[in-house]
């Protein structure tokens, strides 16, 4: 039976916890990273899925729930019993998969448990978690990585282990308390007298949290994740991070520069825009300035640009220049580029907002080209914000695409390519 197949003739519904409340990262479930929130990211992989055949994002807020909505998933509401801090997610995919089952009238066959604090996710991992469920006879599957490490723990750290018993003739209790076996750190993985060599181990898989696939009768049999036969489907350690605290957001975002540049759909086409609005200083310039005597400004631009942003005119795309600058420079580029051109602005999401409801365009369809912190507000209104290499680090980690070049040297041109080949030739319509 061929993976198609499969997916056509058993139900296999993924499932997204995303909690509204988060004390580590508040707002967690919807942060960006690599310019797209994570709930999102998680809902993109498992619709590309072959296997899948409905996602459903499980929640109690509902701004998760518009942007879970917004990237194609079904949205279950979950009540606040199931909604705090000890709620397990098992509690959560249950409850999704009940109401999914009532709502349309039919039964899963496979049930996935999705984590969306897991960035890097891949399709193709969330393939071969249903697969080995599907298709390999595995009751249970998770997603794990090699891991190599030696585990360490301090024994100072161990929980005391405490009986409680209650005496027959006074009703009170006895505490005891086991004592400590040894003190100080001790090896987990390996005896810390004896250092084998990495190849003379046994392997070691770290659990990733990213994807679990159960038998959905199971599941519901056993209420846990984990039962009969557990598949172990390995996936790239590269990709293993998940998000607990702002630094672990932190590093996602500079990672995204790299591993979301691998992904299909990671750069923008032609089909996928219909207006690029441009930012004018580190963007179309190296954000350099030059004044002689008299107080005059110079600034350098890239003619490999300006080749570029004709070609995506006369591609049929709108365009424009939005800049906090009220300088006569920006002017006379905007004219030699045959651009309309708006600056001297404060608010440029606000003008932003205001030029795409003029020009009929939806926001989420406008590609926005920046480089620094007050492009923010314009990166959160469209659905291609996009970094020159040369970008401030906040900035970067907000793009959903980065260039590779420097701003003022041929990013913009690299961009058309993005949208219209290397030949920048307009695609017939």
């Amino acid at each position: 039976m061929t993976n198609d197949t499969a997916a056509a003739v058993r139900r296999v519904l993924a499932v997204i916890p995303a909690r509204g409340g988060s004390k580590g990262v508040p707002a967690k479930n919807l942060s960006p990273v690599g310019g797209v929130p994570l709930v999102a990211r998680a809902v993109h992989e498992c619709l590309a899925s072959r296997y899948v055949t409905d996602v459903v994002v499980s929640t109690d807020d509902e701004a998760i729930a518009a942007a879970a909505r917004t990237a194609g998933a079904e949205v279950v509401l979950r009540p606040a019993a199931i909604a705090g801090d000890t709620a397990t997610s098992e509690a959560a995919v249950l409850h999704a998969l009940d109401a999914h089952e009532a709502l349309h009238g039919s039964v899963v066959d496979v049930v996935l448990l999705v984590q969306c604090t897991s960035p890097f996710l891949v399709r193709e991992d969330v393939d071969k978690a249903a697969a080995a469920v599907v298709d390999g006879g595995a009751d249970s599957a998770l997603t794990v990585a090699p891991f190599h490490g030696f585990v360490w723990r301090d024994a100072g750290d161990e929980p005391q282990v405490v009986e409680n018993r209650r005496t027959a003739a006074e009703g009170g209790t006895t505490t005891v308390e086991a004592p400590s076996v040894t003190a100080g750190g001790y090896g987990v993985n390996h005896d810390k007298s004896f250092r084998p060599r990495r190849q003379d181990r046994p392997q070691d898989l770290l659990e990733t949290g990213a994807v679990y696939a159960m038998n959905a009768a199971g599941f519901r049999e056993h209420n846990h994740r984990f039962f009969g036969r557990t598949d172990l489907v390995r996936t790239d350690p590269a990709r293993v991070l998940e998000i607990d605290d702002p630094h672990d957001l932190a590093r996602a975002r500079a990672l995204a520069t790299l591993l979301d540049a691998e992904r299909p759909g990671a750069r923008p086409g032609r089909a996928d825009v219909d207006a690029i609005v441009l930012d004018f200083d580190g963007t179309q310039t190296d954000d350099r300035v030059l004044i002689d005597a008299e107080g005059k400004e110079f600034v350098t631009v890239h003619r490999g640009d300006g080749l570029g942003i004709a070609a995506l005119r006369d591609s049929g795309l709108k365009m424009l220049i939005l800049s906090t600058e009220q300088n006569p420079v920006v002017t006379a580029r905007a004219r030699k580029l045959r651009l309309p051109v708006l600056h001297g602005i404060d608010r440029k999401d606000l003008a932003l907002k205001q030029w795409c409801e003029e020009q009929g365009i939806a926001p989420e369809r406008v590609l926005y080209v920046g480089n620094d912190v007050n492009d923010l507000p314009c990166f959160g209104l469209v659905g291609w914000p996009v970094a020159v290499a040369s970008a401030h680090d906040v900035v970067r980690g907000a793009a959903r695409a980065i260039t590779t070049q420097d701003g003022g040297d041929g990013a913009i041109r690299e961009i058309a390519t993005w949208m219209l080949g290397p030949s920048l030739s307009t695609p017939s319509h």
